[in-house]
């Protein structure tokens, strides 16, 4: 257990409390299940497991025998911000989910010969909304400074009277359908180089891709995606000869420069035509340059922030009921406040548009990892494979047959559950920290060692 040092003096009496708790190692293991989680939802109920043929019950389970007379389970949550722990396996899911998509997994039904498909790690950002503090090549802000890394007025404008802050939260707002935009206009661009009809594309080549969402300092959002072309069946069949990575690359900077989503005038607010920044990267993945992305940078890349938000800008990760709570909000930049005001000063204008109920995000309302259908598997799939591994640990820890088919054939299972609660005490909470290091710290020792081994083995190999 971590050291305590520096832990006020109610929440160490409440830790003691815990420890002290004739319950607290079944509590300890209740909450290595969750991972160590920051926030467990509490559960009261039972299940009971019964012969289909005989009416024997074969297994019985009821909260009243845990700590709190309550069973908790992780919350599931994706945010760092909110629950490190399960934003770490939510991690983990999706570097596989991505790098599956890369690589080929059979496991997972992608086949390995996608590695030969054309693939790219594309990068599509926002326009400019004003001048911002930035690290340019030269080292010189346009504020005559030269920034740290991380200096808190990178991103911030240089000028906020005359920065377009309605226009950045509007854009944020429409980023989604602006993505969507994108993908209809890349197959148009695909075809139009293969000499093909957009109808027709499907019946040689198909497009996936897997994405997330990024928020850049200045608080506009920005897209990272793998695109890849497939065969006319997805990742089991070759793409056609004329399918390139440099077709690819040209088709997709063409449809992110074409791709607008106009936005109404409203009230005092002039009609807008949003478009992409004109930044776009295309870097190749795995090829034979020494420039090029490796598959597992690229997929580490993507999963790195399928678990953040906006918490880069300093705003909260909650939503704002009313736009006076951001007066009980001392913290808050003001670059992001101005971001945040915006939002409620053009919601009456744009109802349709959820600016204020998203105005934490400013302005976002987007999945921050999305994927096409033929990308790869799914984070379903992955939470699915988990969940019967431990299903088949707790039968055999019964001694019952690991065969989850043949439970769903010959027992009945009856339940009954009711939500009672969520979170931590203040001492839990503490206790809960330091299970949620260690089950980390295992399993990156683990995963070191197994690199050591493959290491080893390579090394005799060639010897």
């Amino acid at each position: 257990m971590a050291a305590s040092f520096g832990t006020d003096p109610i929440t160490l009496a409440d830790m003691l409390r815990v420890a002290g708790d004739p319950d607290f190692e079944r509590w300890q293991e209740q909450i290595r299940r969750t991972g160590g989680c920051s926030n467990p939802i509490h559960l009261e109920g039972w299940t009971l497991t019964k012969d289909r043929a005989t009416g024997e019950t074969l297994y019985s389970y009821s909260t009243q025998q845990e700590p709190g007379g309550r069973l908790r389970v992780a919350c599931g949550n994706r945010r760092a911000s909110r629950c490190p722990s399960c934003a770490w396996m939510y991690a983990g899911d999706t570097y596989h989910l991505i790098r599956a998509g890369i690589t080929g997994d059979t496991r997972k039904g992608i086949a390995p010969a996608v590695r030969s498909h054309p693939r790219v790690f594309a990068t599509l950002t926002a326009p400019s909304f004003g001048p911002v503090h930035n690290r340019p090549a030269s080292g010189r802000c346009r504020c005559g400074r030269t920034h740290t890394e991380d200096d808190p007025q990178l991103g911030t404008a240089l000028d906020p009277e005359r920065y377009d802050y309605a226009g950045a939260v509007l854009w944020n707002n429409h980023a989604g359908d602006l993505w969507r935009r994108f993908t209809i206009y890349l197959r148009r661009e695909i075809a139009r180089r293969a000499g093909l009809s957009q109808r027709a594309l499907p019946d040689h080549c198909r497009v996936s891709f897997g994405k997330v969402a990024e928020f850049q300092k200045r608080g506009a959002v920005h897209f990272h995606g793998v695109v890849r072309l497939d065969g006319p069946d997805g990742p089991d069949t070759e793409p056609p000869a004329w399918a390139s990575v440099a077709l690819l690359d040209d088709a997709i900077r063409s449809a992110a420069a074409r791709v607008t989503v106009d936005v109404p005038a409203a009230g005092c607010f002039p009609a807008r035509s949003l478009k992409w920044g004109t930044q776009v990267d295309v870097q190749p993945i795995g090829g034979l340059a020494e420039d090029d992305l490796t598959e597992e940078t690229v997929a580490a890349y993507v999963a790195k922030y399928a678990t953040k938000a906006a918490e880069t800008t300093g705003t909260v990760d909650r939503r704002i009921g009313e736009v006076r709570e951001l007066d009980r909000l001392p913290d808050l930049p003001d670059h992001t406040r101005r971001l945040i005001e915006a939002c409620w000063e053009l919601n009456a204008n744009y109802p349709d548009r959820l600016l204020a109920h998203w105005s934490h995000m400013l302005g976002f309302r987007g999945h921050f990892s999305t994927k096409s259908r033929r990308y790869s598997t799914t984070l379903g799939a992955l939470r699915q494979v988990r969940a019967d591994f431990r299903a088949r640990q707790d039968r055999k820890a019964r001694g019952y047959t690991e065969d989850l088919d043949d439970q769903e054939g010959s027992t009945l299972v009856l339940a009954h559950w009711t939500y009672a609660g969520h979170g931590h005490t203040p001492g839990e909470s503490l206790l809960a920290e330091s299970i949620a290091r260690d089950i980390r710290l295992n399993r990156e020792t683990a995963r070191e060692a197994r690199a050591d081994q493959l290491d080893a083995d390579d090394w005799e190999v060639c010897a």
